[in-house]
């Protein structure tokens, strides 16, 4: 092959690219994994020879800082081992002593960053609620700013707390169901700009949809933006339209930027028997209606749904801008990490 010749075909060369992009994506992901698995438990084992010896020696405060010099001056530029870090670590070892739980839940717990970790150990006494917001991270995709939100939004606490009127209008069977699979508040930590209009919201989604349909939840399928219904010849437009596989019904959305507003229920009860009587196949279940405000005030949610007769729900959401600001980084940079891991005496210190 000559050095200067150019590929025949393109297309032949750009499926190859992207093959190439793909391979070094999944394999970049899977790497990040690996290390942060290695990370936790590397934390995890200083955490607990910190334990063990500071509790046989009636080590003082002062030590760490001793331990945190000396580390510090082995590793110089080592960054995860200052003394606040190291209090973390062993907080860490002393929250989850039973290493057969850890191997357990090993493909939810070794999928959470640490600093994501010593968040929730600060912040959810209940290991069930941790559990929980460890799913949501993993599924979502979460930096650790989105779920200290979450955790201050009292996600874990307000589950099927949506005003809704599932109840009524749903089949018994999918009554429960329904019910924790829609939030009271969504995340639409993708948008950095609080929008004008509906329509630009609506443009940020669908430039995101991935991330949305993350934080959607279990079993969400993307069918369309501006979904055409046609009623007595006139054309209609849903603003998002989904599938969802365990509930096997049609989901709309209906997005608007600011306050509920009563007319808002009245338009998606509209939308919902245009839906099930054009678009549901016979073996589904009906639609269901989520009405995505900016804020809501539940008494005029409860009158609006009295006039309904359809199963639908309304949810607020916020915006990346309102997040808390960045949270500390107390974890190695990734050179240093590497280094670490492969540098014997740093596991073999870890060990002890």
């Amino acid at each position: 092959m000559q050095d200067n010749k150019l590929p025949d075909d393109l297309s032949v060369y750009n499926q190859f690219i992207a093959e190439l992009k793909q391979n070094i994506l999944t394999h970049r992901y899977r790497a990040a994994k690996a290390v942060n698995r290695e990370l936790l438990w590397l934390y995890w084992r200083v955490g607990n020879a910190l334990s063990q010896r500071v509790e046989a020696q009636n080590w003082g405060a002062k030590v760490l800082q001793n331990i945190s010099t000396d580390l510090q001056r082995a590793f110089p530029g080592l960054r995860g081992f200052s003394v606040r870090n190291l209090k973390n670590m062993r907080q860490f070892a002393e929250a989850y002593t039973d290493l057969d739980q850890l191997v357990k839940a090993e493909d939810l717990f070794f999928n959470v960053g640490f600093t994501h970790h010593i968040l929730l150990l600060n912040r959810c006494k209940d290991l069930t609620e941790r559990y929980f917001y460890m799913e949501e991270t993993v599924r979502n995709q979460w930096t650790v700013d989105t779920l200290e939100f979450a955790i201050d939004g009292k996600f874990y606490q307000t589950r099927g707390q949506m005003p809704n009127t599932f109840a009524t209008y749903l089949p018994e069977t999918l009554k429960a169901t329904a019910l924790l699979t829609f939030r009271d508040e969504y995340l639409l930590d993708f948008v950095n700009v609080d929008p004008n209009d509906e329509r630009v919201l609506e443009r940020h989604i669908v430039q995101n949809i991935q991330r949305f349909l993350l934080g959607l939840g279990k079993g969400f399928s993307f069918v369309g933006s501006q979904y055409r219904t046609l009623v007595d010849g006139d054309e209609y437009f849903v603003d998002l339209l989904f599938y969802n596989r365990v509930l096997k019904c049609l989901v709309a959305i209906d997005l608007k930027k600011g306050e509920f507003k009563p007319e808002y229920a009245g338009k998606m009860n509209f939308y919902l028997n245009a839906l099930d009587e054009n678009e549901k196949m016979p073996d589904e279940n009906p639609s269901i209606g989520i009405i995505l405000c900016k804020s809501k005030s539940k008494t005029k949610v409860g009158f609006a749904f009295k006039g309904v007769t359809t199963p639908m729900g309304v949810a607020t959401y916020r915006l990346s801008e309102e997040l808390p600001g960045a949270y500390r980084d107390v974890l190695p940079d990734p050179d240093t990490l590497t280094n670490l891991l492969n540098e014997p005496s740093a596991n073999d210190e870890g060990d002890e």
